[in-house]
This record gives C-alpha cells, sequence and structure tokens, in this order.
C-alpha cells in the first residue's frame, strides 16, 4: 500500500470532527476509530476496536517485537478534541487545511499531530517490513478532553491484558524544540520532556445553612458560608515544592541559559523561574499546589435563602503531595463545607535517570545535535494518570524538529490551531527512529 504523508494523513485526520463536550457527549469518535483501523488492517496488523459503547472507541493494536523477551513500550494518542468556535477562526477548524507551512484546524497540535506520526510510522513499517526491537503496544484512545471515561480509563479497567509486559508508556507533551536565548545571546533549542504531572483532583464543595426569607437575614446562610470558604482557598498561599522533576528543569534549563540557579530557597527559586522568561511559564504552575473556584451553584429564588450552596473546585497537587494538599484544603474550608470527588486522578512521576528518558534524548539529539533535552512536570494532565497505575512508568514525547523559519505549534484549546508542516514530518522521522531502536 502507499504510504501517506504525514502532514496529509494529520489533515484527514482533523476533517473527522472528534468534538468531546463532556458529560458523556461527543461526535465522531467511532467514525475515525473505523478509519484508523482500516488503514491498520489493510498493512497486515491485527488491530482491536474497543470501547464501553459504540460510539466511544479507541484502537489498540500490538505490535511484535524481534526481541519478546525485552519489556515492552505503550504508545497513546487521544482521537478526540475540544469544541471550536468557527465563528473566530480564519480557516474552517474541521477542514484539514495545509498552507504557510502549517497543517491547520482542531487537534491540529492536540494531539492529532502524534496519532498522524504514530500511524505514519506503523504504515511505513508494514510497508518496508520493519519491525521494532520490543513489542510497541500503540492506543488511540477516545475522552482524554473529558474525564477518559470511556477512553484509557476504561481500557485499562477492563482490558489491563492488552498491556500486560508493558514497562514504559510515552504520550502527548514532549520533545517539542522551544526556542530561547541564552545570557551570551546564543540560540538554545529547548526540547523539554515530560516525566510527571500534577494530580486531578476536581471536586465539589457544598456549604449547609437554615433556610428563610430574604428580608430577613439570617447568621447561617448557606451562600455567605461557601464564599467566606472559597475566599479563603483561592487567598492561600501554596508553599513552594520541589520533586525531582522540577529541581532538574529548574537546574539544567538554567544551565543551558547560562546561569546558575539558587533552588534552596523560596526566593531563590522564585528568581529562578522569573530568569527562565517563556521557559518559567511552566515551572511556575508545578513548583506549587493549586485550587481554583470554577463553578458556583446556589439558590433558586432572589426572594430565598437557599439551605445550601455549592461550588466546584480544580484542585491539583505534585506528586508526593496528595495528603498534604486534602489536608491543608479541609482546613481552608472549614466544618461548614462538606466535599466529594468529581474525579481524583492522582499525580504521576516518572524516572528521569532511566534509560527510556535517555532513548528519547538519544533520538532527539540524533536529528538535532545542538538539541538541549531537559525532563519537566506538566502542571494539567494526560492519559497518562490512567495508565500509571498498572506499574507503567509515563513520559510525554510527542517529538517535533525544529522549522527553519521559526514556525511553532499554536492555537492549542483556543484559535487558529496549526502544526507546522515541516516539524510534522520531522516528528515523524524522529519517532520512528525511538520506537524502532529503543
Amino acid at each position: 500500500m502507499a504510504v501517506i504523508d504525514t502532514a496529509e494523513l494529520c489533515a484527514r485526520l482533523i476533517r473527522f470532527d472528534t468534538s468531546n463536550y463532556g458529560d458523556g457527549k461527543s461526535a465522531g469518535e467511532r467514525d475515525i476509530a473505523d478509519y484508523i483501523h482500516g488503514l491498520l488492517v489493510d498493512a497486515g496488523y491485527d488491530a482491536l476496536i474497543l470501547g464501553p459503547t459504540p460510539d466511544r472507541s479507541s484502537v489498540v493494536v500490538r505490535v511484535p517485537g524481534t526481541d519478546r523477551a525485552l519489556p515492552g513500550l505503550l504508545v497513546h494518542a487521544h482521537l478526540d478534541v475540544v469544541p471550536a468556535e468557527p465563528e473566530q477562526w480564519t480557516v474552517d477548524p474541521f477542514a484539514g487545511t495545509i498552507s504557510d507551512g502549517y497543517v491547520w484546524g482542531r487537534g491540529a497540535s492536540d494531539m492529532k499531530d502524534m496519532v498522524a506520526m504514530t500511524l505514519a510510522t506503523l504504515l511505513r513499517w508494514a510497508a518496508d517490513g520493519s519491525e521494532p526491537r520490543r513489542d510497541v503496544v500503540v492506543a488511540f484512545v477516545a475522552d482524554e478532553e473529558d474525564k477518559g471515561d470511556y477512553g484509557a480509563l476504561w481500557l485499562a479497567a477492563e482490558h489491563p491484558e492488552l498491556f500486560r509486559g508493558v514497562e514504559a508508556a510515552i504520550g502527548e507533551s514532549g520533545g517539542v524544540p522551544s526556542l530561547l536565548t541564552s545570557e551570551a545571546g546564543a540560540e538554545v533549542r529547548l526540547y523539554p520532556v515530560a516525566a510527571a504531572e500534577r494530580g486531578t483532583l476536581h471536586m465539589r464543595v457544598t456549604a449547609t445553612g437554615t433556610s428563610g426569607h430574604g428580608s430577613r437575614p439570617n447568621a447561617d446562610n448557606a451562600v455567605t458560608h461557601l464564599i467566606r470558604a472559597l475566599h479563603r482557598v483561592t487567598e492561600h498561599a501554596w508553599p513552594i515544592v520541589l520533586t525531582p522533576t522540577v529541581r532538574a528543569y529548574l537546574d539544567q534549563t538554567s544551565a543551558a541559559l547560562g546561569f546558575a540557579a539558587d533552588l534552596e530557597s523560596d526566593a531563590g527559586i522564585e528568581a529562578a523561574v522569573d530568569r527562565l522568561g517563556d521557559a518559567g511559564t511552566v515551572a511556575r504552575t508545578t513548583i506549587r499546589c493549586s485550587a481554583t473556584p470554577t463553578v458556583l451553584d446556589a439558590g433558586y429564588k432572589v426572594n430565598v435563602i437557599p439551605g445550601t450552596a455549592s461550588a466546584e473546585l480544580d484542585v491539583r497537587c505534585l506528586p508526593g503531595t496528595e495528603e498534604q494538599t486534602l489536608a491543608a484544603l479541609d482546613d481552608l474550608l472549614g466544618p461548614r463545607i462538606t466535599r466529594r470527588f468529581l474525579s481524583h486522578q492522582p499525580p504521576v512521576e516518572a524516572p528521569i535517570d532511566s534509560p527510556w528518558f535517555r532513548a528519547m534524548r538519544d533520538a532527539l539529539q540524533r536529528h538535532d545535535p545542538a538539541a538541549v533535552v531537559v525532563p519537566r512536570c506538566l502542571g494539567g494532565g494526560t492519559d497518562a494518570k490512567a495508565f500509571a497505575p498498572l506499574g507503567i512508568a509515563c513520559y510525554g514525547f510527542s517529538p517535533q524538529g525544529a522549522d527553519p523559519d521559526g514556525r511553532t505549534s499554536d492555537g492549542v484549546h483556543g484559535v487558529d490551531e496549526r502544526v507546522p508542516v515541516h516539524g510534522l514530518r520531522t516528528g515523524q522521522v524522529i519517532l520512528q527512529d525511538f520506537l524502532t531502536h529503543v
């Protein structure tokens, strides 16, 4: 079969509207799963379509390695995307347009680029008869942009046998160059690889009080209790915590830019983050835990004091801090507030001194000898949280090459999402190199 160009393949995938609206509502996941499954079966792979319902489908395939005694590797990439608002875009978000050196469209860089690179690698292996050294399990999954209940979490819970023998995984958010300038004015190409993620502790908090007439205020007002609790939460100064991954990121990135970071004091850490400039943005959200109110729900009539008032909190905790974070949160909320989890996915952290991390670094440096490869922690989350409980060390490695004209990916979850064509094609070569030789 003819091998499809990676950029064209990415554009084709974007043309499947796989918008995930949350609360179990999505579009197009089965259609794109059928398309990918068809390509894999035609290429000779024994691929499976799996899901809790026919519409919420994932595709899984295991590619046998030449040495079956080696531990396996998982590659996971999600098929769903966040919704787009076409009236705000300069192109049709689901047209899969290739122009001006970019592939444009919703999902171009989150993460149909990785789907395309992985799928192109599988098709090229089949076309030229290549095999990886070890078993490679590939999971193209549904529902990452919501809770994962119909995708990775379901696969891990209902079909753990598919991942038997897998020791490590790669997924989104890593291996993409950031162009920085050192203290001496030299260009530095920084390639962060995710080795950790803050935990996702989404919860609903509820205050109770005494109902009554709005014209007769009382001290036991559920709305007032809730507002005061949320104020304490939002005003709380969460302490700085340096996990091994974040410490390594700050230390190694600072060194690459030509200065030494003082990481032994809070003031020194803050100064190091500030000095990193754009490279400090991700670090700023990963030196602390956080708790952010996002949804409010109280009352039903202006002249009635309600008996309950609720809010939803987006709580993120660093590896090793979950117990302390929840204890601090309970103190801040106070005795009048109860809480329950809407989604509870603990933080994850993989070794940064492992052969897996070294193999990713080596693959990047084979294609860019000047690459500075550093570990990082993600402030948000990925499907790594679903696979880590299976004993899999999860990394973020969805590589791109540096665009010669300075183009970079942009618009993730926003307007005019796009990925550079050169970066996408080069990234596929890097990914294939890594998967073949790791």
